[in-house]
């Protein structure tokens, strides 16, 4: 099976890889390097970013100058980090990363031939050049992925919704494929809050953003908007496909069985849907899912109502 290795890298100091005596144009062949040597220069080189796929692709490339390889596959349990660079290989060496007792992740190697003891040796004093560019990379990652992300919902938060949305305007535009936008409301939350508290009512607000997220694909986006309003960016989806999801979700979150000190909660969504249209802004198009979700308020709230 092919593997292919998928590029979405911050950008580095170019200057400083020059000074270093790296560039962008590699020669073919590479200088006979020590152990030493290239651990030294690992160090340097490892340091100059913070994004985890480019640390891992420019340590699979320069660890090549003293043991070969066919390909490197890295993970990181309990988040949707995975990266493979080159092709499998028959034969694998596995390392599992840690630096001062924080998990870093999962390392394999592999190529066709078998690894000889003295190759193995060699990859694991060059890994110690790894760990603490790969600990701050991750570090920073968590601290961008947090900033992007409401703290209660664990949605996307309104900056990540702003981002997301001019980004998938300009996607949708240039491979000319249909965006869909749903804005949708918690019924009658002030209720939920009097009656039962407060903290019922953040639980609720996490129940419903779970909910919604186990009925969307993969890549489909939901950020909350505010309050109890939550927004649902659906890529390559018609108006009649974002209709369907849009009642798929209004019908799971009216199935939900939450209940507070013994007392039931009921709980039900207004939404409100509207698609791209030719030269729309992204204001446009949120102005006109949230009228529409207006009129679903008006219309008796728990359904769905279609933007003009």
């Amino acid at each position: 099976m092919m593997l292919t290795t998928h590029s979405n890298t911050i950008d580095f100091d170019a200057a400083k890889l020059q000074r270093l005596g790296y560039t962008s144009k590699r020669e073919p062949q590479l200088l006979p390097i020590t152990l030493g040597e290239l651990r030294q220069q690992l160090t340097l080189l490892l340091q100059t970013s913070l994004d985890v796929e480019r640390i891992m692709t420019l340590f699979f490339q320069e660890i090549q100058r003293l043991v070969p390889l066919d390909a490197l596959t890295y993970q990181h349990n309990g988040s949707d980090l995975r990266l493979d660079l080159g092709q499998r290989g028959s034969h694998s060496v596995s390392y599992c990363l840690n630096h001062m007792n924080d998990y870093l992740g999962e390392l394999v190697f592999r190529r066709t031939q078998r690894f000889s003891e003295d190759e193995l040796a060699q990859l694991e004093s060059l890994l110690a050049a790894l760990l603490f560019p790969l600990r701050n990379a991750l570090l920073y990652r968590d601290a961008v992925r947090s900033a992007l992300r409401d703290p209660l919902t664990g949605t996307g938060n309104r900056i990540a919704m702003n981002q997301s949305m001019q980004r998938e305007i300009e996607v949708a535009r240039r491979s000319q494929l249909p965006l869909s936008v749903l804005m949708l409301d918690v019924d009658h939350f002030k209720r939920i809050n009097d009656v039962h508290g407060h903290s019922a009512g953040d639980e609720a607000l996490r129940s419903v953003a779970q909910t919604l997220k186990s009925q969307l694909r993969n890549i489909d986006m939901i950020f909350r908007y505010g309050g109890e309003e939550f927004l649902v960016l659906l890529s390559n989806t018609s108006t009649e496909a974002a209709a369907m999801v849009g009642e798929r979700l209004r019908q799971a979150v009216h199935d939900l069985q939450l209940s507070s000190e013994g007392q039931q909660m009921s709980l039900s969504i207004s939404l409100g849907c509207a698609t791209l249209q030719p030269g729309e802004s992204g204001d446009r198009l949120q102005q006109r899912a949230d009228m529409a979700l207006l009129e679903a308020k008006r219309g008796g709230r728990n359904r769905l109502r279609m933007a003009c």
